[in-house]
């Protein structure tokens, strides 16, 4: 097979786990849960459970961790090896055998969620009497582990939760693979198929290679005409109607506890539609109630591991919500989008800026990026929005050589006056370094003493 027919997301999948897009924390957590088990250490939870939505590294990442700590991988698909004899058979004896060669052997179950409780009866079952008695670290990879019939897996588990990768990260990726393949591309086409990739990199890997294999190019006009945007809305409609024209409160759950809809992102769309749909006050009261302490019950489940409340939780949001109405009367107000999402795309410009200046940041100061956004930014805004003094901002910008783009992101309204300082203090600063030459020695231990007092002199000055 020649080297262009590769597909190119078996030819660019990750080798080493740096060359896995983002997901630091659970890159942390996995290796650091690995590194017990090849220290012969067994940790008190013996599977991880890594779950996000598909195409963002979680079955990449766990091979590349593997082949850097020199572990065995043993990787099956949980949809084709669901039912109870082939768990027991492959899986079950897996974990009780020990590599000649490697520190360990990681069994790894991509699609767990694909096991249906019911057509494959006894499977979960027999999953979860393997996890007990291991002697193998067990990792499994789900794109929705929050249904019930998954409770009891869940509590043996480690969670890892896996981002979903941001358009920044996935044209990067596919620009790179075109500079490798030496394809011409053009920005605005990556954006159109990292747009519509709805953060699934390896969607927008096929897609990249289709336009490219096919035209030899990826231009603006190609990717419009033929990558097409991936469909997420059709199931949260069927949702919607399922819960607020249920007669019954068995349905309403049904229709909850089936979504393909996360948890969080149904409860926002369920808050900004009921409205919509119920007119008399003492309805939207109740529902909004039931709306609220299905909020609380998710956030006390997620914070405590107590995931027998997500009983509650489907209750509440679906029974709750749709027997609030009492009136016979249900507006035909048609379901819009929730706030949050147009309120995050509104902002999303400003995420990625903060992303860009926190990566800047993190290497000019030795900082982790998530401690450079949670306690070095905020800081800096502060002195960079402060109208009295802009000198302050302005040695900032020019000692960490901030582009304009940081600067009009850390000084919002402020930024004219901080690049007027900036501007100023350049023009100025040749006629300094003059003057310092001149000093001579006599000037030295002062500028150390100076010196001495770093950021405090270096501010105030």
């Amino acid at each position: 097979m020649s080297e262009r027919k590769i597909l190119w997301i078996i030819k660019y999948r990750p080798k080493r786990v740096d060359d896995v897009i983002g997901q630091d924390e659970a890159k942390k957590t996995i290796i650091s849960w690995l590194t017990e088990w090849a220290k012969g250490r067994i940790p008190y939870k013996k599977a991880l459970l890594l779950y996000g939505p598909p195409g963002v590294g979680k079955t990449s990442l766990v091979e590349a961790i593997a082949r850097e700590l020199n572990f065995d991988i043993l990787e099956l698909n949980a949809s084709d090896y669901r039912r109870k004899s082939d768990i027991k058979r492959i899986v079950g004896t897996a974990a009780t055998k020990k590599p000649l060669l490697k520190k360990g052997l990681i069994i790894l179950l991509d699609e767990v969620d694909g096991i249906d409780p019911k057509a494959d009866e006894g499977g979960l079952e027999a999953l979860v009497d393997v996890i007990k008695n291991t002697i193998n670290p067990i990792i499994m990879t789900a794109n929705d582990p929050w249904k019930e019939q998954f409770r009891v897996l869940r509590e043996l588990c480690e969670l890892v939760d896996f981002k979903e990768l941001t358009e920044n990260q996935i044209i990067a990726l596919l620009q790179k693979i075109c500079d490798s393949e030496k394809i011409y591309c053009e920005r605005e086409a990556l954006r159109w198929i990292a747009s519509r990739s709805m953060g699934d990199a390896r969607a927008a890997i096929n897609d990249l290679q289709a336009v490219a294999e096919g035209y030899g190019k990826v231009t603006i006009g190609l990717v419009r005409a033929i990558v097409r945007g991936r469909e997420k809305t059709i199931n949260i409609w069927r949702t919607l109607n399922e819960i607020f024209y249920a007669n019954q409160a068995w349905a309403a759950k049904k229709a909850v506890t089936q979504s393909e809809e996360d948890y969080e992102s149904l409860i926002r769309w369920l808050n900004d539609n009921i409205p919509k749909k119920y007119s008399d006050p003492l309805d939207l009261f109740r529902a909004y109630d039931a709306l609220a302490r299905a909020t609380v019950m998710l956030s006390r489940a997620k914070i405590s591991g107590e995931w027998g409340l997500l009983s509650y939780v489907f209750d509440l949001m679906g029974p709750g919500v749709s027997l609030a109405r009492r009136s016979e009367e249900i507006l035909k107000t048609r379901y819009g989008f929730p706030d949050w999402i147009r309120l995050m795309a509104q902002l999303k410009p400003m995420r990625e800026e903060r992303e860009k200046l926190a990566e800047y940041l993190s290497y000019r100061i030795l900082a982790s990026k998530s401690t450079i956004m949670n306690e070095v930014i905020p800081y800096m805004m502060l002195i960079f929005r402060n109208p009295s003094d802009p000198v302050i901002a302005a040695r900032l910008a020019l000692g960490y050589n901030l582009s304009k783009d940081m600067i009009k992101y850390l000084a919002g309204d402020n930024t004219e006056n901080v690049i007027r300082a900036l501007e100023k203090i350049k023009r100025a600063r040749p006629e300094e370094v003059g003057k310092e030459t001149k000093r001579g020695p006599e000037k030295r231990e002062a500028r150390k003493e100076k010196s001495s007092k770093g950021l405090d002199y270096f501010i105030k000055s």
